[in-house]
């Protein structure tokens, strides 16, 4: 059986990297894969929680945090795919053709 502390320490290293690839990177399909990252450290933490407290609120919380990351990547990719096929560029710093 895993300890708690584990799962703890996984969804933390993988919420501090897509924290440092939102920070760090303009590449708006990074920026889209970091935001996932850090949906799943979330994941983690909650299946941990619910596991370790036999609570079935947190596998609740899973569930529409997964449904939630879904519809988001779906969202976000169509949009930069849009953003793409209309400037031809993906990065954020280079996008700014809204700004008036």
């Amino acid at each position: 059986m895993v300890p708690f502390n584990y799962y703890v320490i996984l969804s933390l290293l993988l919420f501090l990297i897509g924290l440092l690839g939102v920070l760090f990177r303009r590449n708006l399909i990074i920026l889209l894969v970091s935001l996932e990252i850090m949906m799943n450290a979330l994941i983690i933490l909650f299946a941990g929680i619910s596991h370790y407290t036999k609570d079935v609120t947190g596998y609740l919380i899973v569930f529409f945090l997964i449904g939630m990351a879904a519809a988001e990547a779906g969202v976000g990719l169509s949009l930069v795919v849009l953003l793409y096929k209309k400037l031809k560029k993906v990065y954020a710093d280079e996008i700014n053709y809204f700004r008036g």
